[in-house]
This record gives structure tokens, C-alpha cells and sequence, in this order.
């Protein structure tokens, strides 16, 4: 058996024990029929799985994912790690607390841009609940953002011919918007109404998931590795890897892509049609300035997982620092405590920062990120250089 099927198999078998580790397979049926058919396979054998598949490979992309995995079965199986070393492990960098005076510098700007009287977390959710897009509408008007995106998408890297995507609500669930990649080059996403939205989310959440985000780079890279050079391991996509930071980097860094003005005219002119005003100036750079505070579920975690903080402590951090509801913080706390995510929460922001500063707004260099598997070491030392 190749090095790949073993890397295949070993992900399959992890995701025998944790709903949502495994998020994408289209490799070979056979594999997943043999996964499937077993018992679950007890971690500590799936730890010397792993340790033999890493003796097969040579230091690059595959092997980083590998490392991953044998990070996250050795958590399984109940070795001592540390959260952020099984961060570090899993995903190639190390969680890093930011410093309450970042979150300050940020509050100060929001002063400028809210002003008035109350508390600064109120004026911000009165000023975002003034926008909330009505929960009937958020399905159809994202359909159409999605179209006004996949052309913009289309003049920064070819798309396969026959990908597409079916869109879908739900509630109940940790997240705000998931994209089941279902191979075939057709992914399933869905958004969580649960969540109120402003028009600028919709956008951004369009752009993450579909265009030029998830969808658009599993589908490209499935026609480019799996189906033009036959390379398997592409065709399995897991939670705990480097891989899943760089692809969370994309899906952040893909909006400053392909916002032009040309693009924003097409889709202040669609929400519009659904009787939605999208005042992309003051929303974007409300998005802006807020984006600091996109670590501040890293900071959640570690609190939980390495000082001992109660989750009542932890929901005030994030109302007072974070400026959001209660409801909105243990909506983080559920994510971050999640046996699938908690480790996963480092790979939007660090993610997100690394990949910005790496494409530096250059819509070729985002493209690579599209059409090559990226080391996420390789991303580090590079913007470090400079």
C-alpha cells in the first residue's frame, strides 16, 4: 500500500472516533468501505500507525499533514500534551496571547467610528442589529453573491468546468457557515440562521465558503492533483493538519481578493433586489477595524485549556474585549471546547494574517495558494524574511 493510501487510511480511522474530523473524502471508495467495515481502531495502534507512515516520508507537504495526525492521535490516546503544543503540532504554529492593550487600541478606534453614549458593546450591537438582514432573506440573497463572486473568482484562477455547489440552512450548530466538500467538484454549504447577519456577512461569508474560498479551492485542486496527476492524498481533507490553516487563510484572505469596485456596484445592486442596503464603506471598515479581535477565540481557548478559567470568566472576557453578547460568547465557548475544533480555532486568525501577509493584495500570488499545496513553514519563513 502507498504512503498515500496509509496517510488515507490512518485520517479515515481518526474520524472513526471524532464526528467532523474527517471534512472532505473523494479518494478511493475501497478505503473508506475497509475504514468503515473495522471496529474502531484503538488510538494507541493508530499512534504506531502513524509513527511508521512518518518513517515512509520525506520532509515536505504530506508529511506536515501527517505530523498532524499523529499529534492528534496521541491526544486520543491520552498522552500528555499541552493545548498549545497540540496546536503547534497539529497546525504549524504556536497560540500567542495578544495582549488586552491590542483589544483597547481597537475599542478606542470603535469610539470614533460609534460614537454616543453607553457602553461601547451596546452601541456596536445597536449599531449592528440596525442592519440585520431578516432570516427568510439570508438564503436567497446569498445565492445571488455567490453568482457576482464565482466572475470575480473566474479572473484570478481557472475554475474546472462542471464545479457548482448547493446552499442550504440549518441551525443549532457551533459554527456560522460550513462548507461540506463533496467531491465531484460540488460542495454542500450551509449557514447557520441562527446567527444573526448584516449584508457585509453575507458577502464575506459567500467569499469564505464558495467564492474564492473553500469550494473554490478544494474543486481546483481536486481536478489539478486528484483527477490530472492521480495524487490520493489531496482527496482527503482533515481537521487537525497545517493543511486546514492555510485553507482557513485562503477563505479570510479571498474577500480583500476580489472586492474591487467594480464588484461591489453588482453587489450593492443584488442585495438591493431583496430589499437590502449595503453600505460596503461603513461596514467593511467596521470589518476592518474589528479584525483584531478575530484572535480572541484563541485567547478563549487557552484560558479554558491551560489556566483553568471557568466558562463564566471566559464569557466575560469576550463581552468585555470582544464586544458581543453573551449569547454570541458561549457560542464561542461551545466551539473552542468542541473535541473536533478547539485546537482548529487557531487557524482563522493565524491563518487568516499569514496568508494576507504572504499574498501582500497580489491576486497571482493568492492564486498560488489556490493551485499548490503550501507549507505552512514554508509561508512563515518567507514573510519572516522580508
Amino acid at each position: 500500500m502507498s504512503a498515500a493510501e496509509d496517510y488515507i487510511l490512518l485520517g479515515l480511522r481518526l474520524g472513526r472516533h471524532v464526528d467532523g474530523l474527517v471534512d472532505a473524502y473523494y479518494g478511493p471508495p475501497e478505503l473508506k468501505e475497509q475504514a468503515d467495515a473495522e471496529e474502531p481502531v484503538d488510538p494507541t495502534r493508530l499512534v504506531a500507525d502513524a509513527d511508521r507512515l512518518l518513517v515512509r516520508l520525506e520532509d515536505g507537504w504530506l508529511r506536515d499533514q501527517a505530523e498532524g495526525l499523529r499529534a492528534y492521535a496521541g491526544v486520543l490516546a491520552g498522552e500528555e500534551l499541552s493545548y498549545s503544543d497540540e496546536v503547534e503540532r497539529c497546525h504549524g504554529v504556536r497560540p500567542q496571547r495578544v495582549g488586552t492593550e491590542r483589544y483597547e487600541a481597537v475599542h478606542d478606534e470603535l469610539e470614533e467610528l460609534l460614537p454616543g453614549d453607553g457602553m461601547l458593546g451596546d452601541r456596536y450591537e445597536a449599531w449592528r442589529s440596525s442592519r440585520f438582514v431578516p432570516a427568510e432573506k439570508v438564503v436567497p440573497a446569498i445565492r445571488d453573491v455567490v453568482e457576482i463572486l464565482r466572475a470575480a473568482t473566474e479572473k484570478v484562477v481557472d475554475l474546472p468546468a462542471g464545479e457548482g455547489l448547493d446552499l442550504e440552512e440549518v441551525d443549532d450548530e457551533p459554527w456560522w457557515a460550513f462548507n461540506y466538500y463533496l467531491g465531484g467538484l460540488r460542495s454542500r454549504v450551509v449557514v447557520n440562521i441562527d446567527i444573526p447577519d448584516i449584508c457585509d456577512d453575507l458577502v464575506e461569508l459567500a467569499a469564505h465558503e464558495v467564492y474564492p474560498g473553500h469550494h473554490t479551492e478544494h474543486s481546483v485542486k481536486e481536478q489539478l492533483f486528484t483527477r490530472e496527476r492521480g495524487e490520493l492524498a489531496e482527496s482527503i481533507q482533515l481537521v487537525p493538519t497545517p493543511a486546514a490553516l492555510t485553507q482557513e487563510g485562503v477563505a479570510e484572505t479571498g474577500p480583500d481578493v476580489v472586492l474591487d469596485d467594480e464588484v461591489v456596484a453588482k453587489l450593492t445592486e443584488a442585495l438591493a433586489r431583496h430589499g437590502l442596503e449595503y453600505d460596503l464603506a461603513a461596514e467593511r471598515r467596521m470589518r476592518e477595524v474589528r479584525r483584531p479581535l478575530r484572535r480572541i477565540g484563541v485567547d478563549a481557548a487557552l484560558m479554558l485549556h491551560e489556566d483553568g478559567a471557568s466558562e463564566d470568566e471566559v464569557e466575560a472576557y469576550l463581552v468585555k474585549w470582544g464586544l458581543i453578547t453573551p449569547e454570541r460568547a458561549r457560542h464561542q465557548i461551545r466551539f473552542v471546547t468542541d473535541p473536533t475544533w478547539r485546537a482548529y480555532v487557531i487557524t482563522y486568525s493565524a491563518g487568516g494574517d499569514l496568508c494576507r501577509e504572504w499574498t501582500g493584495g497580489d491576486p497571482a500570488r493568492f492564486a498560488r495558494l489556490l493551485t499548490e499545496q503550501m507549507r505552512v513553514s514554508d509561508l512563515i519563513a518567507s514573510v519572516s524574511s522580508v
